[in-house]
């Protein structure tokens, strides 16, 4: 699995960074996801190897601008590319409100059709073809939520132990199973594929979240999560003179909340745009960095607009070169 961080930035762009936008795919795959689609976003998309055609589903964690002002454009410039696929679209019932408003007073006519669903409805899991998604309601200064991206189909693997305890030589018969079907044999015996496949491994988890100033409202879905995405818009020092209004995370309350929970992988994002790449002043992205490592463990990572994350089959991430 692959996460291709398209935007980084909260509230305003930087010369260096882009405002929210993820991507989301399995390896060596050419559909992928969308969460979050601050402006800007589909000229981030031209200096990567993702296409607008063949994007999937587009999640959106909150109505603010800096996570959904760039949809018109690449719904519009997906059109103009020629798309046919129908697109789906996740998002607060703002964002559909708002996207029919541009589309209607732009009187833009798109290629394909668009299939909204109102993440307020959204219950249980639903399948998006490459992952089964769960969403978790946040804390943030309008409805916000997380979403929870679960591999599906993973490919068993065969006993092939037990098909030879069976009495069942490699030939035809093995390559049915494989591919879930029931056999019947020339004595009438009949194999039942479930007998013979196994699941290897658990499916690997990966929670992308919008903003929110409890991080543990994430409780109930972090201990099978191998990796969280999650705002740390400022430094505690910063946070305790901005106050509690803007509703954001630190690094240290993330930070704290990934080390109590165990997370194998945290990736943190949406930095104020006061935090800059030049380390000798102060705030620098160094400052968010080193108050996280005093208080997490585990595999940190500070995204940067176009990071590729990858996350190996046993869960644990690395940065792509």
């Amino acid at each position: 699995m692959e996460l291709i961080f398209l935007g980084t930035s909260s509230g305003t762009p930087t010369k260096s960074r882009n405002v929210s936008a993820v991507g989301l795919k399995m390896q060596n795959s050419k559909s992928w996801y969308l969460i979050d689609c601050g402006e800007g976003t589909q000229h981030q998309i031209l200096r990567t190897k993702l296409s607008l055609l063949h994007l999937r589903v587009i999640c959106i964690t909150h109505i603010h601008g800096d996570h959904c002002y760039g949809l018109p454009g690449l719904l519009a410039s997906a059109s103009m590319d020629g798309r046919k696929n129908k697109l789906t679209i996740i998002a607060p019932e703002g964002v559909k409100l708002f996207l029919e408003s541009i589309i209607n007073a732009t009187q833009l006519e798109l290629s394909f059709e668009v299939d909204y669903i109102k993440a307020e409805e959204l219950t249980g899991i639903l399948n998006l073809g490459d992952f089964d998604v769960g969403i978790t309601d946040l804390s943030h200064r309008c409805p916000s939520y997380a979403y929870n991206f679960i591999e599906a189909n993973i490919k068993p693997t065969l006993n092939k132990e037990k098909l030879l305890a069976e009495g069942i030589e490699p030939g035809p018969v093995w390559g049915k199973l494989q591919q879930g079907q029931d056999v019947i044999l020339e004595e009438g015996r009949i194999l039942k594929n479930d007998d013979f496949l196994e699941q290897t491994r658990e499916p690997r988890s990966i929670v992308v979240c919008g903003d929110n100033d409890t991080p543990e409202l994430l409780n109930d879905i972090t201990p099978k999560s191998d990796v969280i995405v999650h705002e740390a818009t400022y430094t505690q020092h910063v946070l305790n003179q901005v106050g509690t209004k803007p509703q954001h995370s630190s690094a240290k309350q993330v930070a704290e909340f990934g080390q109590q929970n165990q997370i194998k992988n945290m990736v943190l994002t949406h930095f104020s745009a006061r935090y800059g790449y030049n380390e000798k002043k102060s705030p620098s992205i160094n400052d968010v960095k080193d108050e996280a490592l005093k208080f997490y463990s585990g595999n940190l990572f500070l995204a940067n607009d176009f990071d590729v994350d990858h996350v190996d089959k046993q869960g644990l991430m690395s940065l792509s070169e």
